[in-house]
């Protein structure tokens, strides 16, 4: 990240990378995390997944900590307003400001638990980074706390300092949790580059395609594409995962469902559709089909209702494989 990032923040970036001493408390904390969400028993796969926002079809940590800044950002405001001279004008900011501080606490706290939810899948300076991340909000919070039991006890202006001290340490959180996405791509889609071909393009003899669910990459424009033979059907989908560019061809298949190799995100097999997270977004797939011996896709994420199936007889030898039926629903 430090190489990419330029300037000042690019410096700060880049010995918060190297503080390696953050690993073993970060590494802890994974395990405490671990424990925390495994102790949902069978539910654990719902709760992740809703922290991880794969109901939304992206990260939800992003929106609220747009929502806990916004409202904090407006509590600034009016406290501003509320030292300006006029009684009523006085007591209306006040009153108002302590209601968004209330409500940018309550989004901060679903922000803390969607945060470290995506955190715990990160890797060194990352890693480090968000740690950084994650304690200066920890702060930050407690000082809001802080501030509004202190309007609650009448030391309005005390509560206005508070508060504002915690709004700068927000924002300096804020712009790590802002190159950790847009340096580093945290959250964002990282599947890759999609394959745009609208006709049927042979990409493999159907006798190299493994016949054990094991991966297959092919390269087809400059485009990763993975194979895979599930029982009667061909699936394909984009090389990389979409969490963290995971190369797919290195997971495995398990009970219709295509696997990440480093964080263990599934897939459906057929329609890409997000099952288990840490992965928000759905993994692109292609249709397929094997015609004349050889595999063949074309863009277009397969339906229920538009999937090209593909039947086989069990192969006369190890390097043959024959077509018995062709079912085709356009």
């Amino acid at each position: 990240m430090g190489e990419r990032a330029h300037g000042a923040g690019g410096r700060v970036l880049d010995f918060l990378g190297r503080q390696e001493w953050l690993d073993r408390p970060s590494y802890r904390l994974e395990n405490v995390l671990s424990f925390g969400f495994n102790a949902f028993g069978g539910a654990r796969n719902k709760v992740t997944n809703a922290l991880n926002g794969v109901w939304l079809g992206h990260p939800v940590h992003p929106p609220l900590a747009s929502l806990t800044s916004g409202a904090i950002g407006t509590t600034v405001a009016l406290d501003a307003l509320s030292l300006l001279p006029g009684k009523s004008s006085t007591l209306d900011a006040s009153r108002f400001a302590e209601h968004a501080l209330g409500l940018g606490i309550l989004a901060n706290f679903a922000s803390a638990a969607t945060g470290v939810t995506d955190w715990q899948h990160t890797h060194e300076q990352d890693r480090r980074i968000g740690m950084v991340h994650g304690v200066l909000n920890l702060v930050a919070t407690g000082l809001y706390i802080q501030s509004w039991r202190d309007r609650r006890r009448g030391r309005r202006l005390r509560g206005i300092v508070t508060s504002a001290i915690g709004y700068g340490i927000t924002s300096g959180s804020g712009f790590l949790g802002g190159a950790l996405v847009f340096g580093s791509g945290i959250g964002m889609d990282q599947s890759g580059d999609r394959l745009r071909i609208h006709d049927w393009t042979p990409v493999l003899p159907a006798a190299e395609l493994p016949a054990d669910q094991k991966l297959k990459r092919v390269d087809v424009d400059g485009v990763g594409v993975v194979l895979c033979r599930d029982g009667d059907t061909v699936s394909a989908f984009a090389g990389l995962c979409p969490h963290l560019a995971a190369p797919m061809e290195d997971g495995w298949l398990d009970r219709g469902r295509v696997v990440c190799p480093w964080h263990g995100s599934q897939f459906d097999v057929q329609t890409g559709a997000v099952v288990r997270g840490p992965a928000a977004a759905p993994l692109p797939c292609y249709q397929t089909r094997v015609r004349d011996g050889q595999v063949e896709l074309r863009d277009g994420a397969p339906t229920p209702l538009g999937v090209a199936r593909e039947k086989y007889l069990a192969p006369k030898s190890p390097n043959s494989v024959e077509i018995s039926e062709q079912e085709e629903i356009a």
